[in-house]
């Protein structure tokens, strides 16, 4: 996939990346062809034969009107093992967080950045004041609860919303350190726990909150259905909380909010939640297998997170913005770079966790890209990694075994004019789990010089970061 009209459609965009449909028509590429890292989608869910089983239906899906939100939410509830008067489902979460503003934040909210663009945005786009807590690099963006209730009550915030796990990172706060934060907050008008990603968690056991917020009169938990079904398409997600507020909210959504693709999903569900429940943990195995990947190549930092991506921070010198265009340009594989999230800046990445296949063609393109080479990574890690609630990016970790070097990894699939790389072999290398750089005595230090193109280079990142929206920059800046 090539072309500057395609690269083009990042730099248009503000808050979020083009759609995969957008990229594809720009490129001129059949359906398939993008090796995507950047949706954040469940691979495994649904199974073959279950969209064999919704292309079966296809022509009544798409003829006839869905039932009503209360029929397809009573059975949803059945399956969770909800009670139908403390849920709203919405036509996904993004629906769901535009009523919580409309309805529920009066004139502030509090949430620490980076984090899912329609907390900031949405609130900002009807004239509330957002109160960022920029979380800090040097601790892995890791949430310190007792910082953000101080930093809650400075502000004089009146709603608050954390996401957990939190994306882009993955950073994941303990269920009973959550709850204890709820306790904090008890005065506010809401407080929201963003569980969209949390079906991808194994740090605990029952990680979720939502049987709190049923008990409390200022709590929502966010769930999504797409990203969990592996279904954005689809659009549906739902929250839970006490019946007032549930009621609330159902009360303002439209009639037919749900479309007759989520009716058949859910209806579907019942007959497959074992597949549903391997789904999950095979993502979470390819996690740890990605996680463990990405921490060989030199340079790279790779987060600790319970998401069903991962978060790294590049190599110095690397404009993410570059790296995404020549991976999508030059070998089809298109990955989210993070500079238009608030708190985030254009030396990091979000990727998507994928099957292996896939991730061997991702380390390929990396590997070309920012080496000129190819970097020996260990197939398997030497052991299984235990689930990890720490943020921080700097702990000691073990040291891998070694291991004979991958044979046949694949080759990209577009074939380009042997680019030039845009980092040199003497990089500083990442330490074994990648999760802090390995340091070296300043006289042994010596980097190559950078063969990457002059026109590559000049697009560095400013030190910094923006987030597409003045507003919002101007908020961060007087922080």
């Amino acid at each position: 996939m090539a072309g500057s009209n395609v690269t083009a459609l990042f730099r248009a965009s503000t808050a979020h990346s083009p759609s995969y449909f957008t990229l594809n028509r720009a490129g001129g590429a059949e359906a398939g062809e993008i090796t995507d890292f950047c949706i954040p989608c469940n691979p495994y869910f649904p199974t073959p034969e279950m969209f064999e089983m919704l292309a079966g239906r296809l022509r009544e899906i798409l003829t006839y009107y869905p039932s009503g939100a209360d029929t397809i939410t009573a059975e949803l509830c059945q399956v969770l093992g909800l009670n139908p008067q403390t849920v709203a489902m919405g036509n996904g979460s993004t629906e769901l967080i535009t009523w919580i503003d409309h309805l529920l934040v009066r004139e502030s909210l509090a949430v620490p950045v980076p984090t899912f663009g329609r907390w900031t945005d949405q609130p900002m786009e009807t004239g509330k004041r957002v109160d960022m807590l920029l979380l800090p690099e040097a601790h892995g963006f890791g949430l310190d609860p007792a910082s953000f209730v101080q930093f809650i009550r400075s502000r004089g915030s009146r709603a608050a919303v954390i996401c957990n796990p939190n994306n882009p990172d993955g950073g994941y706060l303990p269920k009973q350190k959550v709850i204890a934060l709820l306790d904090e907050l008890q005065d506010l008008d809401l407080v929201v726990v963003d569980e969209s990603f949390l079906e991808f968690a194994d740090a605990e056991p029952d990680p979720s909150v939502a049987a709190e917020a049923v008990l409390r009169t200022n709590v929502i938990v966010l769930r999504s259905l797409g990203k969990n079904f592996g279904l954005h398409g689809v659009r549906f997600g739902y929250l839970v909380s006490n019946p007032t507020l549930a009621g609330k909210v159902c009360a303002a959504l439209p009639k037919w909010n749900l479309n007759s693709f989520a009716e058949t999903v859910v209806f579907m569900l019942r007959e497959h939640r074992q597949e549903y429940a391997q789904s999950l943990a095979q993502a979470r195995q390819d996690r740890q297998e990605m996680m463990w990947r990405l921490s060989q190549l030199p340079g790279l930092t790779v987060y600790p997170s319970q998401g069903n991506f991962l978060y790294v921070r590049l190599p110095e010198g690397v404009d993410g913005s570059v790296l995404r265009d020549r991976l999508l340009g030059e070998h089809g594989v298109l990955v989210r770079e993070c500079s238009n999230k608030v708190g985030s800046s254009s030396r990091f990445l979000r990727l998507v966790i994928r099957p292996q296949h896939d991730v061997a063609r991702l380390m390929s393109a990396m590997e070309q890209v920012l080496y000129g080479r190819s970097v020996q990574v260990p197939e398997q890690p030497p052991q299984p990694m235990a689930p990890m609630l720490s943020q921080l990016p700097s702990q000691a970790q073990p040291q891998p075994q070694p291991q004979p070097e991958p044979q046949g990894r694949p080759q990209p699939q577009t074939q380009m004019q042997a680019p030039a790389p845009m980092l040199a072999l003497a990089q500083e290398p990442v330490s074994a789990r990648g999760l802090s750089p390995a340091r070296r005595p300043a006289p042994n230090r010596t980097a190559a010089p950078s063969a990457a193109p002059a026109a590559a280079l000049s697009q560095a990142m400013v030190p910094g970061y923006t987030s597409g929206t003045a507003a919002v920059d101007r908020l961060i800046a007087g922080a």
